[in-house]
């Protein structure tokens, strides 16, 4: 291995307000996890390939981008779980990813953050200090709660958002 290789993963469950439903979009989801890769200092080299799962029970986004460090993915369904991998050859900061994720409006995180360079040994486990959702979106000026943006939806198409 070289010597200025790093093999970091950090695992992530969220539980959020704002999951992407079906009318989020492609092309914005992609460019969200693009937001991502910058926001962790990271590069592309293929994707992000972003699509839209319809199975009953299992309605959800998932993308994949692959960084020249390693690859992130990502996953959401509409009961408001996100779940998301980072891997990465290079450092990055964690915070970055939260900060990221509260586009959703984190409710609950729980996460492993993993060195896997010599087996896998626990970085970081579950040990977020202080989240609030209230006080993000004070502070970013989101005022559109997740239950106005259902009805907001639910009227443009009642069969979509039950």
């Amino acid at each position: 291995m070289s010597p200025n290789l790093v093999h970091k993963h950090l695992l992530v469950r969220a539980e959020v307000n704002s999951p992407p439903l079906a009318n989020y979009g492609e092309d914005k989801l992609n460019q969200q996890i693009k937001d991502l890769v910058e926001k962790i200092d990271m590069n592309i080299l293929s994707g992000p390939h972003s699509a839209w799962g319809d199975h009953e029970g299992n309605e959800g986004w998932s993308s994949v981008a692959i960084i020249d460090t390693s690859s992130i993915t990502f996953h959401s369904w509409t009961d408001g779980v996100i779940q998301l991998d980072v891997y990465s050859c290079k450092e990055f900061a964690i915070k970055n990813v939260w900060d990221w994720l509260s586009q959703f409006d984190i409710e609950k995180l729980d996460y492993k953050f993993i060195d896997r360079d010599k087996g896998f040994k626990t970085i970081d486990d579950n040990s977020f200090s202080w989240w609030d959702s209230k006080y993000y979106n004070t502070k970013n000026k989101i005022t559109e709660t997740y239950e106005d943006k259902i009805e907001r939806l639910r009227a443009k198409d009642p069969f979509i958002y039950k």
